[in-house]
């Protein structure tokens, strides 16, 4: 109810007060409440439920809560690691088993004395019986919910007995969707009807683990006249001059009782307090207090402002006692998804806070095949590389699962902007009335648990399902089929899950798809909505492609490589090293002539490599080139195109994939490559029209003085052509500052396959942006080799490496061995004469590092039958005035 009455015959105080701003740590937005809460997470016990072959029925092991069986049995040694080599093919069994897992917990007479109490789990994976004292208390079928289960009535003081049973969840899909008759003419998968992360049955990136388990925490809550049933901070208008909230808390009232609500929060360093009474009654309870903060800091994406955090706590009181208590964070931020007509049709760009923000990012993925392996240093890992290399957007991707408010903490933490998928990845849905249900009350969970976090800028109703009724086989059905398939579509992805956002976090804006234009036709000329852009590597384009193609949004893109040694060397033996087409290789690699991709396009570019090890190394520089070309691309034609996200950051298990960060956390080229393509201001020379046309583009707010020189060099350093011009950056803008003709740089060169053109933005004295560009396509460029002179200094785990080349050396790569070693820059382009100095940092002493260090460039990677005729003497051609120098 809403509404103020006077304080009757029982008054709980709600008190919520906003104390201070917080920029440290990440925090979780579950909070806390004090009401009696009984972990239910150690002592669990676990077994296969049927005798066979594989495990002993009658044997009881002991089990992780949370965790699942695979991890289970792998840590009482019944099964080898799942990574290993081609270990995945022998553990499909499991998910054909049954499993039971069971705790005996002791409840206290003063919990039992508690009014209310109910079981909860935070998460069960995902088609589950659960007994309690021999009762039958919930059936489950949705690892997404969170249940909540009144059990007073089923437990007793002493010992307990709590059981969970596990059918096969491929049975189990199989038994859910017979209740379907539509299906046969649908071909709806059975996977789908028990709401489970579709990833875990296998992706083209990622093994097949369809696992079962208690994978969020379980708990008993005991409570007596009232809980704090949730706490919400809603934005309803943020702006820098003040900021109108609701703070919206949920009650779970046992009976008619009245509440003393007071708000406190500090207002420029003032404390204000607010007060009034409301009546609850019996069940829910929905109580909105107005705050307005004038003058309030603001939450900003990474590279626009800071991220400052506000903490809310709600109390709920009885007689001086603080009986409930919940904490939230969020940050202050207005959110929209601006969608205007154009001249290219309809933009579709994020403005948070009055500024367009172009976003830069790249999809997440589950980190790992099993979630509770991943460790808040795991996360921390790879958000903070997305943020260190100029990412200010993750998409999270549908196929996975919603991820932990940690990881959610994080990206606010870092201004990493989410666009968050709900989790329908790929498959058609089922239309029933109970799937409906189901996913209605998954999307409430959801939306509950996470709209406090000011980094959750986009809603997304699904990933690629919008997509696949366009394609065979939804495509050839009868048009009756398709008709219904259509309209339960709408209700679900247009109608139940929209409205749920729009009444619980209607500030941040819901889109039904991804790829999507929401239904809105497209054409040559008019274009609108959000886009997946596999053109290159599904549709064996050239990389070239990306440049044609002028999408407003692109949400994914990508190419693959492989991993570095180390991570190969995890999952291998030597004899699986010695081509990328040995079994082992090949059960590492999940899409479908995938190695042969990346063969076929490296022949296109280079040399056939002159090892495996090179193999590997040419594969990351191939891929970061290729998505270099895009992303580049993109930016440029802002604001045409307002987002660029590649697919993809990370990796669930160590594969060769799209991931520009492998498994253990390791950068790839691409990652490399993109803190210098995603830097705020870019240099970005592009051959079209005739012309080297030198664009600069900034996402800089203000405007920024710089100096551009651009060369025209050969590879022995020798400059055919300079030119330096003091330059203005438009702020928020992509502009072209230069224009070299063709023609011209023709004239100058004698062998335009041997020479480059690099451009180079500084301002006050520092480097902004470098980027280079040859003037044929890289399968006609004669690069020299490059004798690399490398002079390594420092101590006590802070080093530094010197490298310098007499020619053009081309992703210069330091790798070093089996030393773990953190450096501020990798596969760098090194011009003739010039130093580069790269920091590391490890615990090896000096010693070892100098013996494990080893620095190749690209014509290393390439047999000298493969090279073409050396350069003339690099002492002979360099212009040692205008080349040398450190950088």
């Amino acid at each position: 109810m809403r509404g103020i009455v006077s304080c009757g015959f029982m008054c709980f105080v709600l008190a919520v007060a906003a104390a201070g701003i917080s920029t440290g740590a990440a925090q979780a937005q579950g909070g806390i409440q004090r009401n009696a809460v009984l972990p239910l997470d150690h002592g669990w016990e676990f077994r296969q439920v049927a005798a066979g072959a594989q495990e002993d029925a009658s044997g009881w092991l002991p089990a992780v809560v949370p965790g699942d069986v695979h991890l289970d049995l792998l840590a009482n040694k019944k099964i080898p690691d799942p990574f290993f080599r081609d270990n995945e093919a022998k553990l499909q069994w499991i998910e054909d088993a049954s499993w039971e897992y069971r705790l005996n917990f002791n409840v206290t007479p003063d919990l039992l004395a508690r009014s209310n109490v109910d079981l909860v789990f935070d998460g069960i994976d995902a088609a589950a019986q659960v007994y309690l004292n021999g009762n039958l208390v919930l059936n489950a079928d949705n690892m997404f919910r969170i249940w909540r289960v009144p059990v007073k009535d089923r437990v007793h003081a002493g010992n307990n007995l709590l059981r969970v049973v596990f059918p096969s969840p491929v049975q189990a899909a199989e038994q859910a969707a017979s209740s379907d008759p539509f299906r046969h003419e649908s071909g709806t998968a059975d996977k789908t009807y028990i709401r489970k992360a579709a990833y875990e049955y296998g992706w083209d990136w990622g093994p097949r683990f369809v696992t079962s388990g208690i994978w969020r925490p379980v708990r008993l809550e005991a409570w007596d006249q009232a809980r704090i049933a949730d706490f919400a901070i809603r934005q309803q208008d943020v702006s820098k001059d003040v900021a109108h909230l609701d703070a919206e808390v949920e009650l779970q009232s046992a009976r008619d009782i009245s509440v003393r609500v007071s708000v406190r929060y500090t207002d420029n360093g003032k404390p204000v307090s607010l007060d009034t009474v409301a009546a609850l009654h019996a069940g829910q309870n929905t109580i909105d207090i107005p705050v307005e903060i004038r003058r309030p800091e603001l939450w900003y994406p990474a590279g626009y402002g800071g991220q400052p955090l506000y903490q809310f706590t709600a109390q709920a009181t009885s007689g001086g006692q603080v009986t409930a208590e919940r904490t939230v964070k969020t940050g202050l931020r207005s959110i929209e998804l601006r969608r205007q007509p154009d001249q290219w049709g309809r933009s579709f760009e994020l403005v948070v806070n009055g500024i367009p923000v172009f976003a830069k990012g790249a999809d997440v993925i589950p980190f790992d095949s099993f979630p509770n392996r991943v460790t808040t240093a795991d996360y921390r890992r790879i958000l903070q590389s997305a943020r260190d290399a100029n990412m200010n957007m993750i998409r999270h991707w549908g196929g996975g699962y919603y991820e932990t408010d940690e990881f959610y903490s994080i990206c606010d933490e870092l201004g990493l902007m989410v666009w968050q998928d709900f989790m329908f990845g790929n498959n058609w849905q089922p239309g029933t009335y109970a799937f409906k249900q189901n996913i209605e009350a998954e999307a409430e969970d959801q939306v509950r648990r996470l709209r406090n976090h000011p980094s959750i800028v986009v809603w997304c109703g699904n990933n690629e399902t919008e997509m696949v009724f366009h394609l065979p086989p939804i495509a050839d059905l009868p048009e009756d089929i398709r008709l219904q398939m259509w309209q339960d579509y709408l209700t679900e992805f247009s109608g139940i899950i929209p409205r749920v956002v729009a009444r619980l976090d209607p500030q941040v804006p819901y889109w039904p798809s991804s790829p999507s234009a929401d239904y809105e036709p497209l054409s040559d000329h008019f274009q609108s909505g959000d886009t997946h852009d596999w053109t290159v590597w599904h549709g064996r384009a050239p990389f070239s492609a990306y440049d044609q193609h002028h999408w407003r949004f692109v949400t994914e893109f990508g190419f693959q490589s492989f991993p570095e040694m180390r991570t190969v060397e995890s999952f291998t033996d030597p004899e699986d090293r010695t081509g990328i087409f040995t079994p082992v290789m090949l059960a590492h690699q999940k899409n479908n002539e995938g190695n042969s991709i990346i063969q076929e396009y490296i022949s296109r570019d280079y040399p056939q490599p002159k090892d495996f090890a090179s193999f590997l190394y040419v594969s990351q520089v191939l891929q970061a080139e290729g998505i270099k070309i895009g992303a580049e691309h993109w930016r440029r034609s802002r604001p045409e195109t307002m987002g660029s996200i590649f697919w993809q950051l990370n990796d669930c298990w160590p594969v060769a994939s799209w991931s520009s960060i492998d498994y253990y956390g390791r950068w790839k080229a691409l990652q490399y490559y993109a803190r210098r393509f995603y830097a705020p201001i870019l240099v970005s020379p592009h051959v079209e029209d005739g012309s080297v046309k030198v664009y600069v583009v900034s996402d800089k707010t203000e405007a920024k003085p710089a100096m551009l020189r651009v060369r025209l060099m050969d590879f022995a350093g020798k400059v055919l052509r300079d030119e330096t011009h003091a330059v203005n950056v438009a702020p928020l803008a992509s502009q072209v500052y230069l224009d070299w003709p063709l023609s011209k740089i023709a004239a100058a060169a004698i062998d335009t396959s041997r020479v480059f053109v690099v451009a180079d933005l500084s301002a006050d004295g520092s480097e902004i942006s470098r980027n280079l560009i040859y003037l044929v396509p890289v399968k006609q460029v004669h690069l020299p080799p490059a004798p690399l002179s490398v002079e390594t200094t420092g101590e006590n785990g802070s080093y530094r490496i010197r490298v310098t080349s007499p020619v053009l050396a081309r992703s210069v790569y330091l790798s070093f061995g089996s030393l773990d070693v953190n450096v501020s820059d990798n596969y760098f382009d090194l011009l003739p004469g010039e130093t580069v100095e790269i920091a590391a940092t490890t615990s090896s002493s000096l010693a070892d590092l100098k013996s494990q260090l080893k620095v190749i460039s690209l014509v290393d990677a390439f047999s000298p039958a493969d090279q073409p005729p050396a350069a003339t003497a690099a002492s002979q051609s360099r212009n040692s005035k205008d080349e040398a120098g450190t950088r």
